[in-house]
This record gives C-alpha cells, structure tokens and sequence, in this order.
C-alpha cells in the first residue's frame, strides 16, 4: 500500500508544465519518469529561485538542468526582440562540455529551428569559433578557462542578457584549477540571473564557490547512496600482487568469462599503454583513453564506444581530489603536456557499461566511487572487480570503512571474488612472459606512434571527415601499433592449459566462433558432406531457367 501511494506522490513530467515539445523530446528518449534529481530541482528552477543539488553519478543531473533551462527558452520566444544568449553552462571537461551539448541536441529534437546552442570548449583557434558566437545561440556551452577567452576576446558578450548560469560537476572545478576564471567570468555577467550548481559532494571548497555564485540558493542533498544498491551493483574485490594480477585480467578477457563492455581502470597513462600493448599479444582488442590524447580523439572514441565498436576501454584516470595541491605543480615535473581539461573518471557518460575492472585501485573514496559510477547507470545492471594488491591495501581499507558508513548496516560493500590462482598456472608463465616483453621502451615507441597517428587523424584529416562523415565511423583506436614481434601462438589456447571448470565455456566459445567459416550441409538432398563453391554455383545456375535453358514448370505431371 505504501509503494502504490509513494507511485501517486511522484511527480511526473506532463504535470510540471513543462512545453509539449519538450515532452514529446522526453518521450522519445525513453524516460518514462523522472529521476529524483530531476524531480526536485525542476519545479524550484522553474520558479526562479537559484539551486545547489548534490547527486550521485548517473542520477540525470544533466536533464535536471538542461529542460528548465529549454522551457524557458521557448518560454521568452513569444516576447523576445532580438535573438541573445541567455544561458550558460560551465562544466570542467571538454568531454563533459561534448556530453551537455549532445543531451541538449536530444531535448530540442522538436525545437531545433527555436532553440540554438554551441559548445565552444574545442581547442580550436578562438577566430573559428567567433561566427558561431556572433549569431548569439540561446545556450552556450564551455568549460571556464574557453569561455573568459570568448568574452575577453570580444566574442561572447552576455551582460545584459544572460538570464542562466549552469555550474556541473562544481566540486571538479577545483581540482581542474577553474575558480579563477569562474570569478573572472562572473564579473562578465549581469547582476541579476538565475543559477544552478551541481555537485557529486559538499565539499568546504563548494560552499565557497556557493557564496560567489547563488543567492539565497535551495539546497537538494537527496537521501540516495553514492553508489547503487546491491541489487544493481556487484562489487568485487580479490587481494594478489601485480604479476598476478596480469595472469588473471588474461584469463578473463583469454577465456571469455567477462561479458559485456568493460572499462578498464589505471593511474597513469603508460600502464594503460602497458597494459594494451600486453592484451594485444593475445589478440584481445583494446583502446585507450587519457589526457594527452587530442580531444577530438577522446570524444570520438567515446561516441564509438558507446555505439558498441569498441568493448574494452583502457581508462587512465591520472586525476584524484585528493592530489589537489600537486595538480598545481604538475608542470614542473615533467615535460609531458596534459590536457588540463580532460577527464575521464567524473562526469562523462559510458553508456551500457556491464563491468569496472580497477587494475590499479584509486587513490581515495570519491576516485573509486566516480569510477564505479560508470556502470549500473539508470535501471541497468554492472559489476565492478577491484584487484588489489598488498601497497594498495591501505587505500582500499580506508576506502572500504568509508563506504561501509554511506551504505544500510545489513549490506555489505565489497564481496570476495573467489578464484583458484593455482589453477593458472598454465597460464602464468604466457601472461608474465608477455608482460616482461612490454618494457618502457615498447611503451615510448607505442606511445609515440599512437600520439602521432591521432593527432593525423585529428587535425590533417578533418576537413575530410567534415565532407565525408560516414568515412569517419571506419576509423578504429583500438589497432595495434606497438613495436613488438607479434607472437601468434598467443591467441590460441591449448586445451591443456584451461581450468577442468572452464573448458565447458571455452568449448563452447570455440564452437560458437569456428562454425560461422564451416560450409553449410544440405540437409534436404540427403548429402552429408560439406557443398563446395563449384557445387553452389551450378545450383545456382540450374535455377535459373535464361542460364540453363531448361524450363520445367508446364509440363505435364505424370498420374
């Protein structure tokens, strides 16, 4: 009775007012009702009063924020003037900045020729992007440090028409070093306006952000937990060292026993090279993901990854909150060049994501529980499998009674992933053997033949893609362009070596695989062995009756 009356309190969609263009743009998208987010924080939008909503990851906090904003917009068409920008949406991330314009082109699906929008968060000289500026769109998109280069460089002028200003993921703008330009961009903007920040944490450092940014704001701090519940989130955890931890991420890709698309998670942008070139020795096909790639790479690969071309992604998520102060002298020590505004972790949305592997465990709380966001998404399942190893073990108990805090008492966190590492033994020597091969060298070359080629396929190809957009969908990042000798007796696996309770899997795999080559048998003539091509082109060619000059279809059948 309490779940049927908890049903009729909900407030849905068609009964917040909202414009029918929006809701038909809802419907389309699936979303039968909204999420608690979305809610609670629209009616206060709606209203003008300014909000601040703390939501886990994957709680539709985007939506929560883009169809006020859209209903507004279409709202002031009727009395409008002159076309003027009129909101503006600051995220930390040039994925993140991609994401809030590809959500927005989805809810204005039905408006389109009334509601306009552009991201300004490529990095593309600022003289590219004025034309697009000038034509003043309704909703401008970019992360802080682009937007003030707009607005000093004379292309983006909201003073006075600026009626929203859009904070996502508020929390991160400190560690991508953005509360400068957010006060040199605020004091761009007229006194008067409407404001919404989002945020996965209250930090202190978010509350004073709260104080130059929203006024007399209502505070949403939704009663959910910060991951999902056990019914929708697996989470494993298995204790063994690095050389072990090798051996085992190869029987599971090796032997088919995760399924589903994976991300892969790793601190540092080699050992997500290490680990694909590692992979690759094995035939298992996998692309990475980091900050030094070239947006326009990042982003294609996402969009890829999430239309189901890729299944395995290899994160680097180099950033943690907790390395805040040394983010600020990273420059120092090395040469490397980052891109400030890349994030991989926080934010971006993997779609249909079935497992998080954490090969290396993250480095504090918010760190693991942004990356095991990344599945059980909405209403979907997932799994997440931590391995880690006996230097990480602090981390992960500190990680573990921190989240044991957030979840009910009857729930446990992190489950063992039972496995017999005895019965890899057939594959252990393979796996470090093919480890001890990807050497920092292997890496460098690798790495530099990577960079090279997506910065070809970036800049002296784009023109190209721009006329001819269905080329674009050929090009694949998870190709192998490491330096080493290939070792093809990698990819198979000697059935001698497969665990007694696994070779039923690896059998059927095998047959699953090696049948679609095998010429069919016809079965209705009675002939047991396979049909040759010779044999299928002279059917082919007894069928037709202009080839074979035989035609039987009037004669008289015999009594």
């Amino acid at each position: 009775m309490d779940d049927k009356v908890k049903d009729e309190e909900t407030l849905q969609f068609h009964e917040m007012g909202l414009d029918d263009r929006i809701l038909e743009a809802i419907a389309r998208l699936g979303w039968k009702e909204p999420t608690l987010i979305q809610e609670k924080a629209i009616p206060y939008v709606l209203e003008g009063k300014d909000v601040l909503a703390r939501a886990r990851t994957g709680s539709g906090k985007t939506g929560a924020f883009i169809i006020p904003a859209v209903h507004k917009i279409l709202g002031g068409k009727h009395t409008a003037t002159e076309q003027s920008v009129q909101v503006l949406v600051l995220a930390p991330s040039k994925e993140l900045c991609k994401q809030i314009k590809d959500n927005i082109r989805q809810l204005t699906v039905c408006c389109k020729r009334e509601v306009r929008y552009v991201d300004v968060s490529a990095q593309v000289p600022l003289e590219a992007q004025r034309p697009l500026l000038l034509d003043k769109p309704d909703i401008v998109v970019g992360t802080p440090k682009r937007v003030l280069a707009h607005m000093t460089a004379g292309n983006l002028n909201v003073k006075e028409s600026l009626k929203n200003l859009i904070v996502d993921e508020a929390d991160l703008m400190f560690a991508f070093d953005h509360v400068n330009d957010i006060q040199a961009v605020l004091r761009n903007l007229p006194k008067i306006h409407q404001s919404f920040v989002t945020s996965a944490t209250m930090w202190d450092d978010v509350k004073k952000l709260k104080q130059l940014i929203l006024n007399k704001p209502v505070i949403l701090k939704l009663e959910e937990p910060p991951l999902p519940t056990t019914t929708q989130l697996t989470q494993y955890v298995i204790k063994l060292e690095l050389h072990e931890k090798v051996v085992l991420i190869c029987v599971l890709f090796h032997l088919n026993m995760i399924r589903g698309k994976t991300i892969i998670f790793v601190n540092t942008v080699d050992r997500g090279y290490k680990l694909r070139i590692f992979l690759g020795q094995f035939g298992i096909s996998s692309c990475v993901l980091n900050s030094e790639m070239p947006v326009a790479s990042r982003c294609h690969i996402i969009e890829q990854f999430n239309s189901g071309k890729y299944d395995i992604i290899i994160a680097s998520d180099e950033r943690s909150l907790e390395d805040l102060k040394s983010c600020k002298n990273e420059g120092k020590k090395g040469n490397r060049k980052k891109d400030k505004e890349s994030g991989v972790a926080r934010g971006i949305d993997f779609q249909f994501v079935s497992n998080i592997i954490n090969f290396d465990f993250p480095r504090d709380v918010d760190g693991y529980i942004h990356r095991v966001g990344r599945t059980a998404r909405g209403n979907n399942q997932g799994t997440a499998l931590s391995l880690v190893s006996i230097y990480e073990k602090e981390t992960f108990e500190r990680v573990k009674a921190k989240l044991k805090t957030m979840v009910p008492e009857t729930e446990t966190v992190f489950k063992d992933f039972k496995f017999d590492m005895k019965q890899l033994d057939g594959f252990r020597y393979r796996a470090q053997d093919a480890w001890k091969r990807c050497t920092s060298i292997a890496v460098f070359e690798t790495r530099k033949k990577e960079l090279r080629q997506e910065l070809l396929n970036s800049k002296k190809l784009k023109s190209f893609f721009d006329n001819n957009p269905t080329d674009l969908q050929f090009l694949r990042h998870d190709k192998s362009r490491h330096g080493l000798r290939l070792m093809n007796h990698l990819k198979h696996v000697p059935e001698y070596n497969i665990p007694d309770n696994l070779r039923k899997i690896s059998k059927i795999v095998k047959k699953s695989k090696f049948n679609k080559k095998i010429p069919k048998v016809n079965i209705e003539k009675g002939q047991m062995k396979p049909i040759t091509n010779t044999q299928k082109k002279y059917e082919k060619r007894s069928a037709d009756p202009l080839q074979c000059m035989e035609f039987s279809g009037f004669k008289k059948q015999k009594t």
